[in-house]
């Protein structure tokens, strides 16, 4: 049997690649937002039962633990590529949505491969990197989706002037603006083997959480993901085991 991710409380101490934080919360509904773009037919994303319960209870420990301060800005980053890490982002995201009242916004910040507006079924003509590089405000951009609280800033127009974008100030002014604008942003990036995005980000960000795949992942990279993001100072929320599977029944493993 199989459990198709669990957040790595315990990575640390059993791999020794690092030991995570844990998180929590709020703020109001944005008013600016009224006029974006609605599109009340899209759907929610397939998810199966065991998978919604492992993202409720991600969703639970990053953002809703009572009696500590949440993380409001979270940038999700694979070590390589094919972690799941989009998926893994776009599901947090509709399941904290879900759980809250309050705004939630998702961010494509992979412009080497943008993935939600595909798995959301929406247009992507005008996006983060078109925000980079006009001055109308972020709810130009902005497109709801399958709840009323939930949003999307997508890719957007890429070309050959991507490189350093993440990095820019004008990044760190419009991740502050989502902020302003929303309850909470989970932002989706390239892996850290690709390139640095994540890291810029995750200094502007809250935190960082890291999406690893299991038997995949290999070690030293996600402690070389880690070491960079702590050299860098970016706060590392924990870590997702994508696809994780039993060599034994998943009801005897829980008893171990």
């Amino acid at each position: 049997m199989s459990r198709n991710f669990e957040l790595l409380q315990k990575i640390g101490k059993e791999q020794g690649v690092f030991q995570p934080e844990e998180v929590l919360m709020t703020h109001d509904v944005p008013e600016t937002l009224v006029e974006a773009a609605v599109l009340p037919q899209t759907p929610v994303l397939n998810i199966g039962a065991k998978e919604l319960e492992e993202v409720t209870k991600l969703v639970q420990r990053l953002f809703l633990l009572p009696g500590v301060e949440s993380p409001r800005s979270v940038v999700f980053m694979g070590t390589e590529p094919g972690n799941g890490c989009s998926w893994m982002c776009a599901r947090t995201a509709e399941v904290l949505a879900s759980q809250v009242t309050g705004t939630v916004c998702l961010v494509d910040a992979n412009l080497r491969e943008p993935a939600q507006h595909e798995m959301f079924g929406v247009s992507n003509y005008q996006g983060l990197s078109d925000s980079l590089r006009f001055t109308e405000p972020i709810a130009h951009y902005v497109q709801r989706l399958s709840r009323p609280n939930l949003y999307l800033v997508s890719c957007g127009s890429t070309g050959e002037n991507w490189q350093g974008l993440m990095s820019s100030d004008r990044m760190r002014l419009r991740l502050a603006e989502l902020r302003n604008e929303f309850d909470y942003v989970l932002i989706d990036t390239a892996a850290m083997s690709v390139c640095s995005d994540g890291v810029a980000l995750g200094c502007a960000a809250d935190g960082v959480v890291l999406v690893l795949k299991a038997n995949s992942s290999r070690r030293e990279w996600a402690r070389k993901a880690v070491h960079e993001l702590q050299t860098a100072r970016a706060r590392v929320l924990g870590a997702v085991l994508n696809q994780r599977t039993f060599p034994i029944p998943e009801s005897i493993y829980k008893k171990l």
